[in-house]
């Protein structure tokens, strides 16, 4: 069916494959079902003998197996462009009821009446069989594979695996109150190769006899959907998408005359069971239907015969303004893909949208309506712009099954109730945003009722919920509403009883109820809602006065009106013109004045929009076909008769005829013709009559404007603008040498490119070329082309530009070159100083600050990236005395919040090498009472005193830079004064601190030497070198005010033991029993161990046997 193939089986052996083939129309917009089709191949396959039975077709291996009265089957393929004989089998035993391929083609199953099974692969071989102990009249496959499904001639359904093995039977809801078995007229599973609108869609349909059907989810659904057709059915399928579910039978109806009739239909469901369309076919009855593989056209063999019929689908779309969304699957996804297109500019949106119920569209804004992702059981409207953003939203608990939307209001509606959400005013604003507030939310006016309830109008339920009113009418309805519509001022909603409720709108109240001779399922008014079209459920149009009377003089108002048309399916109203209407029948549109048709255009367009005489019309067939790259083309503009007449007149006739022929058939559109077609012949009195019949006041004062201009050639070239031509009024312009003419119009029009060329061919001056130059730079700035703008704004000389475009494109070195081209005191010195500062270069920053004049602002940036040295250098140039209290607050806040690396990294980098002496020393005292890491404490004394060394040779440097040039006294007395004031300076900062400061001033190395000698007399004795070890512990003494007197003489003690000088060991020992602040534990303790060595080696030997660590008496 993909590729156009028809097989046709019939009695006798008859077995026949056909190929409908389109052809698109000569203007391209007989395109899709419009398109002329012709049979391109009718080819008589030979081969059965008795009536075929079955036909069904493998359209990825282009395969077509087919089975006849006998039993035979007979497997066809394709070659060359014709059908041959491939595989031929006969069990002879029982009749085929069904065959079936797997949705991937790779295996089919055939089942027998008698019950047999056998499933077979596509290269012929029998994968299995089995003998089903039942009489069989259909078999389905499962979208997977790996489920089957066995019909009964008794209308069971039993789900096997794909080995044969049962499983269960299938629960028959629909008819399990008919008091007996119910055949099966048909099952099919839609195998979901186009993908699904919804994954919680019913896709497994099973159609009975009687006329009930049940659609189910998958085989275990416990919620099917029902439907009753009130048909006697033969066939249901699916189309291709799994969106419309065609079931084919004969329904009895009653003729006027009383008597009855059997009426072949078939009839159109979408899968949650909504009534569709009804499609009445001639004929005995219909035996078979099939579907094309694009959706687009079915195919009912009905006697000897097989009628077409094309399916216009019910696309997921809506048009407003020059934007096009629609929403198509993508089988990979669950969500469906919505695409909104700019026609005008062939941009494209796309947007992905859970569980997409429909689309509509009005005025600058589109509606999608989705349900919830939850279990809550509620729906979702969501406002958007033209490029598919959310501008705002509504949750609602009223299904929205059917929509109608204006510039205004939403009106969504279920079986029973209805939501208005009136979502702008007609201040031309948003409800959702309050213009006097900014982005302050505002509540949209929201009402929801019954529609049983006839004083819906009197409540004013306003409430952020739009259910809540809902909620306390749910009695059911016996009526369901099935279609509804709106204008700025009326609400019409119709019921499938043909009742029309009419409410006034914004303030609804209900006004009149009317009532049809049909069911509406698609209702417009016109633009001044004065009359309705109506399209029924069987395709029929007809329209509704809206103020008319029944009878003379009867208070009834509105007037179903006679008139009629047949097979509609779209219908659209002007925009501009009460009277105008244009309407698809089948393949073609035609417009309608009042009841008067034009002659029909050939077409298959869905209708956009019409006004100014003009239908738009998209070839949404052809969009869907290939829905990620559509193409302009697809987008038509009719014109009315009216306005091609009046244009042929104008042409052939005249600008008098014209006149007299838009008189008799006044439209805005056709004034506006005419005024620009006697503007073209410099006819002013006609365009200024033209101009005013349409009323457009711009016109009106364009021609005053022409009137008094001087010459013809400038009135030529200023219509040629007003038409947009431009290249043609440059040439006029240029052809009366008034080059500078020219060059207004392009600066006018913003064509700074072509302006350049025209200066430089001798045009203007170099003051009109850099405007022309920075024009350029900016528009390529706009698109952040910003390389392409330096180029321009370098030609114009236009520093501040240049200044964001290099700071932006990060050419630093750019700036750094303006810097040097600009002269000193420029304010974009300061400018070029804050983004070298912003984006951390000191040096640049403070070179361009100090360029401009502002010195605060450049040591103000290095205090800020932290280069405290060159602040403090600045500060000292330049007699700023604040940077020293600044600079002390700065370290008290970082020494308070602990971080004494900190501090010392600012104080180096300010050179106050005395602060930073006195943070590291104090560190160093501070890291030594913990007794952890005696090396860190060393290396910290280390850099204390480095900076100490630092500071006094930057002293004597200065010093001695102010001896040049001086005598020798001077010189002298130079020095000796830094020096004191070096002093002094010492001794002052040393009071504050309790002596630590001075000790490391004074004595820098001190406290270094000291962890030195300690560390080292521990690494000697470790090593073994105890004699070397007592000598350096032995120097310790000399640092009591920087080591811990304890460590200190236990280390003597130690070291002075293993080296056998017990004299000095002595000593320790009593220094030991003798340190303030000891326990009387401790005293003791170091009593005991002195008693101990000293009984064995007295203090008066200065030598003994060598004691090996670790000999030394235990202590009890």
């Amino acid at each position: 069916p993909e590729q156009g193939w028809i097989a046709c089986g019939g009695e006798a052996g008859l077995l026949k494959v056909l190929k409908l083939e389109s052809q698109a129309g000569k203007d391209g917009r007989s395109k899709g079902v419009a398109a002329p089709s012709n049979l391109s191949m009718n080819q008589t396959l030979e081969g059965h003998n008795g009536s075929v039975m079955v036909v069904t077709w493998n359209a990825n291996y282009r395969k077509l197996t087919t089975s006849d009265q006998y039993g035979l089957i007979i497997v066809w393929m394709l070659h060359k462009g014709m059908w041959f004989e491939e595989m031929i089998n006969n069990r002879n035993k029982s009749v085929v009821r069904d065959m079936k391929w797997t949705a991937d083609g790779q295996k089919i199953c055939i089942i027998y009446e008698d019950g047999a099974v056998i499933v077979g692969s596509v290269d012929g071989n029998r994968l299995w069989g089995k003998e089903v102990q039942s009489s069989l009249a259909f078999v389905e496959w499962s979208p997977d594979g790996r489920h089957l499904l066995f019909v009964t001639l008794k209308g069971e359904v039993h789900l096997y695996d794909n080995r044969g093995n049962m499983i269960s039977k299938l629960p028959m809801v629909a008819v399990e109150d008919a008091g007996g078995a119910v055949q099966v007229a048909g099952i099919q599973w839609y195998d979901g190769r186009h993908g699904h609108s919804d994954p919680s869609t019913p896709t497994l349909a099973v159609a009975y006899q009687n006329g009930r059907v049940q659609i189910m989810r998958n085989e275990t659904d416990d919620g099917p959907v029902l439907i009753d057709t009130g048909m006697r059915l033969v066939q249901v399928k699916w189309n291709t998408q799994g969106t419309v579910l065609a079931l084919a039978g004969s329904q009895l109806t009653r003729l006027a005359s009383g008597e009855q009739r059997e009426v072949n239909q078939v009839q159109f469901y979408s899968p949650m069971g909504q009534h569709l369309r009804t499609l009445k076919v001639p004929g005995s009855g219909i035996n078979a239907l099939s579907w094309e593989g694009s959706g687009l056209r079915i195919a009912l063999a009905v006697d000897s015969f097989v009628y077409f019929a094309n399916i216009r689908p019910d696309y997921k779309w809506g048009c407003f303004g020059n934007t096009v969304v629609y929403a198509y699957n993508k089988p990979e996804r669950t969500e469906q893909c919505v695409v909104f297109w700019d026609t005008n500019t062939d941009e494209r949106y796309t947007k992905y949208v859970k569980k997409l119920m429909s689309i509509h569209a009005a005025g600058d804004n589109c509606v999608l309506a989705t349900s919830a992702d939850d279990s809550s059981g509620q729906y979702i409207l969501i406002l958007c712009n033209a490029i598919g953003s959310p501008v705002d939203s509504r949750y609602i608990d009223v299904e929205p099954k059917y929509i109608a939307m204006t510039k205004f209001h939403v009106i969504a509606c279920s079986d029973d109730r209805v939501y208005v959400w009136q979502y702008r005013t007609s201040m031309s604003k948003l409800t959702s945003v309050d213009s006097g507030g900014g982005l302050r939310r505002k509540d949209g006016r929201e009402k929801t009722f019954h529609i049983d309830d006839a004083s819906a109008g009197a409540r004013d339920e306003e409430s952020k919920d739009g259910g809540a009113a809902a909620r306390r009418h749910d009695m059911a309805s016996g009526d369901n509403i099935c279609s509804v519509t709106a204008s700025d001022r009326m609400l019409i909603v119709g019921r499938e009883s043909g009742t029309l409720h009419r409410y006034t709108l914004p303030h609804i109240s209900l006004e009149y109820r009317h009532q049809l001779r049909c069911r509406p399922q698609l209702l417009g008014l016109n633009c001044d809602s004065t009359r309705m079209s109506i399209i029924d459920i069987n395709g029929v149009l007809s329209f509704f006065d809206m103020d008319g009377h029944p009878e003379e003089g009867s208070d009834e108002v509105g007037v179903h009106m006679s008139f009629e048309r047949k097979d509609a399916w779209d219908m659209v109203w002007a925009e501009d013109n009460p009277e105008l209407f244009a309407m698809m029948e089948k393949t073609r549109m035609y417009i309608f004045r009042g009841l008067d048709p034009e002659e029909p255009v050939l077409s298959s367009g869905y209708l956009c929009g019409f006004k100014d005489l003009r239908i738009k019309a998209v070839l949404l067939d052809e969009v869907m076909r290939t829905p990620d790259s559509v193409d302009k083309d697809l987008v038509l503009d009719f014109e009315t008769r009216s306005l091609r007449d009046a244009r042929h007149i104008l042409a052939e006739n005249g600008i008098g005829d014209a006149f007299s022929f838009i008189e008799k058939n006044s439209h805005p559109r056709l004034w506006r013709l005419l005024a620009e077609t006697a503007l073209e012949k410099l006819d002013f009195n006609m365009a200024d009559k033209a101009f005013v019949m349409c009323s457009d006041y711009q016109g009106i004062q364009f021609v005053k404007r022409l009137r008094v201009l001087d010459d013809k050639p400038k009135q030529q070239a200023e219509v040629a603008v007003y038409f947009q031509r431009f290249d043609e009024a440059e040439t006029i312009y240029r052809d009366i040498d008034r080059k500078d003419l020219a060059i207004d119009l392009r600066m006018r029009l913003g064509d700074w490119f072509r302006v350049v060329q025209l200066v430089q061919s001798g045009g203007g001056d170099d003051e009109l070329l850099t405007l022309a130059w920075n024009n350029i730079g900016d528009y390529f700035a706009d698109r952040q082309k910003w390389d392409k703008a330096v180029q321009y704004y370098t030609q114009a000389k236009n520093a501040a530009a240049l200044v964001e475009c290099c700071y932006i494109l990060e050419d630093y070195a750019g700036l750094e070159k303006l810097v040097r081209m600009l002269p000193e005191g420029s304010p974009l010195l300061l400018n070029i100083g804050l983004k070298f500062q912003s984006v951390g270069i000191s040096e640049h920053a403070v070179a361009a600050f100090l360029k401009g004049g502002d010195i605060k602002a450049g040591i103000d940036c290095c205090v800020l990236l932290n280069q405290w040295d060159r602040a403090v250098e600045l500060a000292e140039e330049h007699d700023y005395p604040q940077i020293g209290g600044l600079l002390g607050k700065y370290a008290s806040h970082l020494l308070e919040e602990g971080k004494q690396i900190a501090a010392i990294e600012l104080y180096r980098k300010a050179n106050k090498a005395t602060e930073s002496a006195k943070l590291l020393a104090k560190l160093a005292e501070d890291t030594a009472a913990t007794k952890v890491n005696p090396v860190r404490v060393k290396k910290l004394y280390v850099l204390a005193a480095l900076e100490v060394e630092r500071y006094r040779k930057t002293t004597l440097d200065m010093s001695g830079a102010t001896r040049a040039g001086q005598t020798t006294a001077a010189a002298t007395a130079a020095t000796l004064d830094t020096l004191l004031r070096q002093d002094a300076e010492t001794t002052a900062t040393g009071v504050g601190a309790g002596g630590l400061a001075s000790r490391t001033l004074d004595n820098a190395w001190h406290g270094a030497e000291a962890f030195h000698l300690y560390l080292l007399a521990q690494r000697q004795m470790y090593a073994g070198m105890v004699d070397q070890a007592m000598r350096s512990a032995l120097l310790l003494p000399l640092y009591e005010d920087v080591l811990d007197v304890r460590d200190v003489y236990s280390l003597i003690a130690l070291t002075t033991f293993y080296n056998k000088h017990y004299r000095e060991c002595s000593k320790a020992f009593i220094k030991l029993e003798a340190l303030e602040g000891l326990s009387p534990a401790e005293r003791e303790s170091y009593s005991d161990v002195a008693l101990r060595i000293f009984t064995q080696f007295p203090p008066s030997e200065a030598g003994g046997r060598t004691l090996a660590p670790g000999s030394l008496p235990e202590t009890s």
